[in-house]
């Protein structure tokens, strides 16, 4: 809805056509990468230490002592995915192969994916 508010205002502002589908897509991507972050970092931040899928589950995301993280550890985790995407998502696949079973996103926040005890 936001991107059709902008651009009836860019419409009517007497912007070109061209000038407004750009900051309607540039909005729109940057809204989305937004929500994307402030989803994940908030939730595996917060007590629940897990996204709605991981808490589906049963796995939650810790520090390497296996205590909670912090937003901003999440923050970094998060945007170390897209990490791991541009190198053809390698960084995800290396997460079998390595010794405490880390995602490159992982090892570079500090952090593990571990199974949630039951209490």
């Amino acid at each position: 809805m936001l991107g059709v508010f902008i651009g009836i205002g860019g419409a009517a502002s007497g912007f070109d056509e061209d000038a407004v589908s750009a900051l309607v897509m540039l909005f729109g991507i940057v809204l989305g990468v937004g929500m994307a972050w402030m989803y994940e970092a908030l939730l595996v931040s917060s007590t629940k230490q897990a996204t709605l899928g991981k808490m589906a589950v049963g796995i939650v995301v810790t520090d390497m002592l296996g205590q909670r993280i912090s937003f901003l550890r999440a923050t970094g985790r998060h945007f170390g995915k897209y990490v791991s995407r541009i190198i053809l998502v390698a960084g995800f696949l290396m997460q079998p192969f390595t010794e405490e079973r880390q995602a490159l996103h992982d090892i570079m926040a500090g952090c593990l994916v571990l199974r949630k005890v039951p209490r």
